[in-house]
C-alpha cells in the first residue's frame, strides 16, 4: 500500500494515498469542517489518521476487520517503531502521552463517523473506564468522542497533570528586545499581556482592535468570543506596525500579515509565526519562550495576584473551570517561606 501522506493548503487538510482509511478519513475531515472545527483540529486529526493507516498497513488489518485489542496494540507500537516520516513528533523517542490520546481521540472520532453512515455496526476504540477497565464506544453520536466527561475519562493512557509552565521576566524581556519589527512585538504582546493563543493572535482582525478602549475581541476555540483588555505598550505596538509597517492599501481583514516576500500582504501563516520563534529563541538566547508559555504566564501571573478564578476563565477563554484552576498554585519561594516560618514555630 502507498503511504498515506496529508496534503492541502493551511485552510484544509485531506489525506492521499489509497485504501480505506484515505476514503472514510477525508469525509470524516469534511465533516469536521463542515462543523466548524477549526484548520488546526483537522490538520491534527489528519496526522493522526495517516498514522493509524501506516499501523494497519505495518499489521496488515483492514479497516473494516479494527477490534478493541488492535487499538491497544496501537498504542503500543507507536512507543517502539521506528520513525519513518513526519508522522511522529521530530526529537521525541516516544509520543507523549498528550498524542497518544489525541491520536486515539482522532481514530474514536472515525469510527463513530463509520457507525453513523452505517459502514460499521459498532464503534471498536476503547473508551476508557475508572473502575472497570475498557468498554466499546456508546453511543453517544457523532464528535462524541470529543466530549470526555472528566479530566481523565475517555483517555488510555494515563497523563500527568502538570502546572502551568510560565517564564521568568528576564527570557520575556530578552525575547521581545531581540524582535525587530513593531508587528513581531505586538504579537508577543498580546500573549503575554492579553492571554491570547498564538492562533488567536493570527486570527486577530483589524476591526478586532479597539484602541480608544485598548480592548481586543477574540475568537477562541469552538468559536467562543471574549473580550480582552491589553496593556498600553501592546496598542502603542500595534499602532506603530500599522502605521510603518503593514503594506499600504492592504486588504487582508487579518491584522497581522506578512512584511516580505512574494506573499506579501497575506495573513500570516503558522509556519511564519514558528519562525519568528525559532529564530529570536536563538538569537537572545531565550530558549524556553514559546506562544503558550507566554499565554501560561499571563494566566499565571494574574491567579498570584488574586484574581476571581471566574473573571481569568473569561479573560483566557477557557471552556472548564479545571483549566483555571490550574493557575491557582504556590510558588516554590512561597512554599519554602512558609515550611521555615512553621520550622521557627515549632523549634521555639
Amino acid at each position: 500500500m502507498t503511504r498515506v501522506r496529508v496534503v492541502g493548503s493551511p485552510g484544509e487538510h485531506r489525506l492521499s494515498g489509497d485504501g480505506a482509511v484515505v476514503d472514510r478519513g477525508n469525509e470524516f475531515l469534511h465533516h469536521l469542517r463542515v462543523r466548524g472545527f477549526s484548520p488546526a483540529t483537522v490538520r491534527a486529526y489528519a496526522f493522526d489518521l495517516a498514522n493509524f493507516a501506516e499501523f494497519l498497513d505495518d499489521y496488515s488489518i483492514d479497516l473494516a476487520d479494527v477490534v478493541p485489542t488492535d487499538l491497544f496494540a496501537y498504542l503500543d507500537w507507536q512507543t517502539r517503531r521506528p520513525h519513518r516520516g513526519k508522522v511522529v513528533a521530530i526529537g521525541r523517542a516516544t509520543p507523549a502521552p498528550a498524542t497518544l490520546n489525541r491520536r486515539i481521540s482522532a481514530v474514536r472520532g472515525l469510527f463513530e463517523h463509520l457507525v453513523i453512515s452505517g459502514a460499521r455496526a459498532d464503534n471498536p476504540v476503547p473508551a476508557a473506564r475508572r473502575a472497570s477497565g475498557a468498554r466499546g464506544g456508546g453511543g453517544r453520536g457523532l464528535l462524541g468522542h470529543v466530549a470526555s466527561r472528566s479530566r481523565s475519562g475517555g483517555r488510555l493512557v494515563r497523563q500527568p497533570q502538570r502546572l502551568p509552565e510560565c517564564l521568568p521576566s528576564e527570557d520575556v524581556t530578552a525575547f521581545l528586545v531581540d524582535l525587530d519589527t513593531h508587528r513581531d512585538r505586538a504579537m508577543v504582546l498580546a500573549m503575554v499581556l492579553g492571554g491570547l493563543r498564538a492562533a488567536e493572535v493570527r486570527s486577530l482582525r483589524l476591526a478586532d482592535i479597539d484602541m480608544g478602549l485598548r480592548r481586543v475581541r477574540v475568537v477562541g476555540k469552538g468559536g467562543r468570543e471574549r473580550v480582552v483588555p491589553v496593556d498600553r505598550v501592546f496598542f502603542t505596538e500595534c499602532a506603530a506596525y500599522l502605521r510603518a509597517e503593514r503594506p499600504p492599501g492592504c486588504r487582508t481583514s487579518e491584522c497581522f500579515v506578512v512584511l516580505r516576500g512574494p506573499t506579501r500582504g497575506q495573513p500570516l501563516t503558522e509556519a511564519g509565526l514558528r519562525k519568528v520563534f525559532r529564530t529570536h529563541r536563538a538569537r537572545s538566547g531565550a530558549t524556553r519562550v514559546r506562544p503558550h508559555r507566554l499565554r501560561h504566564t499571563y494566566g499565571t501571573e494574574l491567579a498570584a495576584a488574586g484574581i476571581d478564578l471566574l473573571v481569568l476563565r473569561e479573560l483566557m477563554g477557557h471552556a472548564s473551570p479545571e483549566t483555571t484552576a490550574r493557575y491557582v498554585h504556590l510558588s516554590a519561594d512561597v512554599l519554602a517561606a512558609e515550611f521555615a516560618a512553621a520550622r521557627a514555630v515549632a523549634g521555639r
